[in-house]
């Protein structure tokens, strides 16, 4: 009588395939950690030049009214005429083409005049990709008183 021979391991085929599976696995995860990393370097590079546009508007409506718009007032006096003291005495807006409420992240930009960091200006804040003040790496708070190439 013959004996049945036991095929109960793996083809040298069958490992192949696994291998190539788990790699092609750990490469889709390790791009799009990477792709995660480059948006999200990406949204604070937004970040930066919005309050980098947003600061040479708040300039310019402070050379055009003798100071800045008052916390009250906010960013928007910068494309709507304060209706509130002060009133600005030569308001020439709008000062930005398109208004420029939301940070990347969809939250409002924080303005105070006087400022804690400007005394004689203003701070701008964006609290980040975390929503929270402080933080770090990427959730980093982008402000109006530090550029990030210092």
């Amino acid at each position: 009588m013959p004996k049945k021979k036991n095929n109960s391991g793996f083809t040298s085929t069958q490992v192949l395939l696994v291998i190539i599976v788990i790699a092609s696995i750990v490469g889709v995860i390790f791009a799009s950690s990477r792709l995660l990393s480059q948006s999200r370097k990406a949204s604070n590079a937004e970040a930066a030049e919005q309050i980098e546009e947003i600061g040479i508007a708040l300039d310019t409506y402070a050379k055009d009214n003798g100071d800045y718009p008052s916390t009250d007032q906010g960013i928007t006096a910068l494309w709507e005429k304060p209706e509130i003291a002060p009133m600005p005495v030569n308001w020439n807006g709008p000062y930005l083409e398109i208004p420029i409420i939301k940070d990347p992240w969809g939250r409002d930009y924080i303005y105070i005049r006087p400022g804690v960091h400007n005394r004689v200006g203003y701070d701008l804040i964006s609290l980040g990709s975390d929503g929270i003040e402080g933080g770090s790496s990427d959730g980093e708070d982008i402000v109006s008183w530090i550029r990030p190439d210092e």
